[in-house]
Formats: structure tokens, C-alpha cells, sequence
């Protein structure tokens, strides 16, 4: 059995970040599903959200992105989240701004049109909600077309595991949506990546 293990559902977002890390740093890893709503869990995570990372019997880790960014420097792969700080910094900020800004803009629509939440039906507020989540996918078009690769320069690193799925959402929703060529080629890129495959379009919206 691995030592390190992912607890959380599969077709979580904020898990699928943590798989797709995972699988570029060629980790033996196991998911577990856990109900989240358990003492066990939120003892883990008084937060009660997913995912929650166990490496070894003594260290627990929540929030996605603290958990990618871990992985990472575990393994040494300044390549995909560089040691120098002005270049590291680069990448944080696209982590941070999909874990804040674009997060944000896209929760009422996808809630309401893919999860049906009763609490998340008001007509104005997804239009509302599909206007701020494009206009944020323009500042990454915007940002792709000077990188001309990938969010924060022009090789892969971490921003694009977390942006890419964000990405693969935006895509997959039924909503308007404008034409964005440079993020479309973007996303090409990122299918050639197993990863990204495993735990985008294969794990739906």
C-alpha cells in the first residue's frame, strides 16, 4: 500500500488538481473516497472540503493548491514550480488568481446549470455569473497570447494543472461562450498530456 493518499472525490475539481499533479510527478499514490460530512474527515479538515493529502502516518495537508504546490517541492521539480523567487512568484500568482478570481466568477453558474442546486436557480445572477467567468477566460486568452504556451511563460508548470481544469470546465459548460483562439490552443496542448486526460475530460465538467 502507498504511503501517501488522496482522500476526496474523484469528480471533484480540487481533487482532480492533486491526481493530475500526481501523475506528472510519476507518484504511487491512492485515492480514497471519504464522506466528507464524517468526524473522521473533518477531523482531518475542520473545513469539510476536499481534498485532504496523508503522506505517512503523521502529516495531513488540506487546500488543493498547498497540497500541488507540496507535492511538488517534495519531489524537487523546480520545473514545475521554480526555486527563484521571481520566477516562482510568476506561477503563484496564476494559482492564486484561478484559486480566488476565476473560481469565484464561475460558482453561481456551474452550480446552478450542472449541479441543479435549488439555491443557485436565479436567472440573473447565472448570466451574471457566465459574464465574469468569460471575461475572466479573456485575461487568460490575453495572458496565453503573450506566453505564446502555456499561463505563466512558455514550458508547463503548475499554474496549468490548476488553470487547465478551470479551462476544461469553462469548455464543457452549456453556456455562450466567446471565441478565445488562443486559449483553444492551449487547451490542444494540455490534451497531450495523460495527466490531463486521466483527470479532465475523462472525469467530466
Amino acid at each position: 500500500m502507498s504511503a501517501l493518499k488522496v482522500l476526496g472525490r474523484a469528480g471533484s475539481i480540487n481533487v482532480r488538481k492533486v491526481l493530475w499533479t500526481c501523475v506528472e510527478l510519476g507518484l504511487d499514490f491512492e485515492r480514497e473516497e471519504r464522506d466528507w460530512r464524517s468526524p473522521g474527515f473533518l477531523a482531518l479538515n475542520p473545513n469539510g472540503l476536499m481534498p485532504v493529502l496523508r503522506d505517512g502516518p503523521d502529516f495531513v495537508l488540506w487546500e488543493s493548491n498547498s497540497i500541488c504546490r507540496y507535492l511538488v517541492g517534495r519531489e524537487g521539480r523546480v520545473d514545475l514550480l521554480p526555486a527563484a523567487p521571481r520566477e516562482r512568484a510568476l506561477v503563484e500568482r496564476w494559482m492564486d488568481w484561478q484559486a480566488t478570481e476565476l473560481n469565484n466568477s464561475w460558482r453561481y453558474a456551474f452550480m446552478g446549470l450542472v449541479r441543479q442546486s435549488p439555491a443557485h436557480q436565479d436567472a440573473s445572477l447565472q448570466h451574471a455569473s457566465i459574464e465574469s467567468w468569460n471575461r475572466h477566460m479573456a485575461m487568460l486568452e490575453a495572458q496565453l497570447q503573450a506566453t505564446g504556451g502555456f499561463v505563466a511563460g512558455p514550458r508547463f508548470s503548475l499554474a496549468d494543472v490548476v488553470i487547465g481544469l478551470s479551462t476544461h470546465r469553462w469548455r464543457a459548460m452549456p453556456m455562450a461562450r466567446p471565441e478565445l483562439p488562443a486559449v483553444e490552443t492551449y487547451y490542444q496542448r494540455l490534451v497531450a498530456r495523460p495527466g490531463f486526460m486521466a483527470h479532465g475530460p475523462g472525469a467530466g465538467p
